[in-house]
């Protein structure tokens, strides 16, 4: 499904001046066209892209892109996920850009998520898959620590080999249930060590866009539960 309905009311929330960053995959690519056509009538913000494919398609487009290093903090990141949980809690890194996302969705003012209604589950994990990033060395022993925590992961692959992140890194698959509570787990996972970031984005999204065919749900956080 195109997203366009649904980046147009992100689009909504970009001011002038603004840094404003950017995510990775279809949602956030949906985004990044709209925002290029509203640069091309003249706003002006500068973007902070969360991956190299990101960064090549805003340079295309027409956009300034900036440094996380070179700003004190992101004004608003706009971004997708793989699963939503009813209280806004995220599963992302399909797309395997999972850290560079965290980083910058976590020292941004405002986060912004566009998704489609498939992407709502009642539970996160309900669509089987962690994605947990982790260092290549000793890689083999992190899979294993994460398969003592019921967790049972495999290598991500690629066309010639193993997926390997823009960081360098390696993907972890984890097959998982319904998660009873993503926090203990991110914790005991964040834990091992080579183990980088996982998937999971709890308390991150202020605000998330569902589009239904032409319909845009929108669904905010509740007061007082982002902690930035």
């Amino acid at each position: 499904m195109l997203l366009t309905a649904a980046a147009l009311r992100a689009l909504e929330y970009i001011e002038n001046g603004m840094v404003v960053g950017l995510g990775s995959g279809r949602a956030a690519e949906a985004f990044l066209a709209a925002l290029a056509s509203r640069v091309g009538d003249g706003l002006q913000i500068q973007g902070v892209a969360t991956s190299r494919r990101t960064e090549d398609l805003a340079r295309r487009s027409g956009l300034r892109l900036t440094s996380l290093q070179a700003v004190d903090y992101v004004d608003i990141t706009v971004d997708g996920a793989d699963e939503v949980d009813p209280g806004l809690n995220l599963i992302k890194g399909y797309g395997g850009a999972l850290l560079r996302e965290k980083i910058v969705a976590v020292n941004s003012r405002r986060v912004v998520i566009v998704i489609d209604a498939s992407k709502l589950v009642p539970q996160l994990g309900t669509r089987g898959r962690l994605p947990i990033e982790v260092l290549p060395f000793g890689w083999r022993q992190v899979q294993r620590r994460v398969a003592e925590l019921n967790c049972r992961a495999t290598l991500r692959e690629s066309a010639g080999g193993c997926f390997v992140t823009d960081n360098g890194n390696y993907i972890l698959d984890a097959a998982v249930g319904p998660i009873s509570d993503p926090r203990t787990l991110d914790e005991k996972l964040c834990a091992i060590p080579g183990v980088v970031s996982t998937g999971l984005f709890l308390n991150v999204a202020d605000v998330v866009f569902v589009q239904a065919e032409a319909e845009v749900q929108t669904l905010v956080a509740a007061a007082g539960s982002i902690p930035r």
